[in-house]
């Protein structure tokens, strides 16, 4: 039992060590001619749009795509599925590939990180920075006051 026990703690410390890696590959993005054209979520394409299309990632998941040539990065929504080439991982926005300055090249390599495994830096808020509004009783002709 207790061997049993170890092999599932050491296949799950593996499992996740891989989950937060990052994926390298080749990306394109998507022509002109596609704008207005129905994605797999049912929206639009705009080229205006930072969105991507990729092949297994769930539909409405943020991306980090990073081109290391540059370092510059863009946060994309996947919203189709694809690329259709083998050697390509992702598709991107005209204007996703703008910015990671990929245009150019036409194809490029990137980086890839699911953004929900990746160490956010943001400090979390203490406090509301908002007041905290008491209410005893609701007056129309009153305006609400903050607590004191």
């Amino acid at each position: 039992m207790t061997r049993l026990l170890q092999l599932t703690i050491f296949f799950l410390i593996i499992s996740t060590g891989f989950s937060f890696a990052q994926k390298q590959g080749n990306a394109s993005y998507y022509s002109h001619r596609l704008k207005g054209r129905h994605t797999s979520d049912g929206g639009k394409y705009h080229p205006d749009s930072m969105t991507c299309a990729h092949r297994t990632y769930p539909l409405g998941t943020i991306l980090r795509v990073r081109n290391p040539k540059n370092s510059k990065q863009v946060f994309v929504r996947v919203t189709d599925r694809g690329p259709h080439q083998r050697r390509l991982m992702i598709d991107l926005s005209y204007s996703a590939a703008k910015q990671l300055e990929i245009i150019g090249a036409g194809i490029a390599l990137v980086e890839v990180t699911r953004l929900d495994s990746m160490p956010l830096s943001i400090p979390t808020p203490i406090y509301s920075p908002l007041p905290i509004l008491r209410v005893s009783k609701v007056d129309v002709n009153k305006t609400l006051q903050p607590a004191s």
